[in-house]
């Protein structure tokens, strides 16, 4: 960090101290109301403060007490101007530059995460590398007037994916649990069906039947393969 921005820091961390002091706040747990306002400390002393102290004109909680205004703060000088990031040295580009853009994206990428349940799976479909790809194109400052646009439109995507096609995801991880319970309970409802005994008696003729007539297409087709054949000799 440069020299201005560290002394920047410093006169702010010099003037912070120099407000803090022994003196203590009210607190309505511990003091009278009459100390509200004031800062205030005990001052220890080895005579009788009660004598001589009129009543009327100090309230009797107070005695012993030395009070004071609490100084005013004084006003914070502004920043200096943000270097170039040509000027730059690498721990202030990162700090001016690209943390500014890539911490919000980040901090995104965990709310989305959390809502693909990636913290309770070991396997899901979300991509974060994927997510921060689209979250920067979409909202990159320099950019403000570009459309928003999915991850698979961003030009330097398509190029990318043409050179390197991604196999299809697993249907474990493009069904959502609504989709999956409902393929679940299709397939336990037809097994539960087809073992019952009137389908398993259909099922088993089904099977002879087709045992019986299995070679009623081949013996068709060796018929007409056979006249072609004549037709073609004569």
């Amino acid at each position: 960090m440069n020299r201005e921005f560290s002394g920047h820091k410093r006169f702010i961390e010099e003037d912070e101290s120099s407000v803090l002091t022994d003196y203590q706040d009210f607190d309505p747990a511990k003091h009278n109301p009459v100390f509200y306002g004031q800062m205030h400390t005990k001052v220890p002393t080895d005579a009788n403060l009660e004598e001589g102290v009129n009543v009327a004109i100090t309230h009797p909680s107070v005695i012993g007490y030395a009070f004071t205004q609490k100084p005013a703060k004084s006003s914070t000088p502004p920043p200096p101007p943000i270097p170039k990031k040509e000027l730059c040295s690498p721990s202030e580009y990162l700090e001016l530059y690209v943390f500014p853009v890539l911490l919000p994206a980040i901090e995104r990428m965990l709310e989305q995460a959390k809502k693909e349940k990636c913290f309770e799976r070991k396997r899901t479909k979300f991509d974060a590398l994927d997510f921060l790809t689209q979250f920067l194109y979409n909202n990159n400052p320099n950019q403000a007037e570009r459309s928003k646009r999915d991850l698979e439109d961003i030009p330097f995507v398509k190029e990318w994916l043409k050179d390197h096609p991604r196999p299809p995801l697993p249907l474990s991880l493009i069904w959502t649990e609504e989709e999956a319970a409902v393929k679940i309970q299709s397939f336990w409802r037809g097994y539960r069906v087809r073992k019952e005994p009137e389908i398993q008696e259909l099922r088993q003729w089904q099977a002879e039947w087709r045992e019986e007539n299995g070679g009623i297409q081949r013996r068709v087709s060796d018929f007409w393969e056979k006249k072609e054949k004549d037709v073609g000799d004569t």
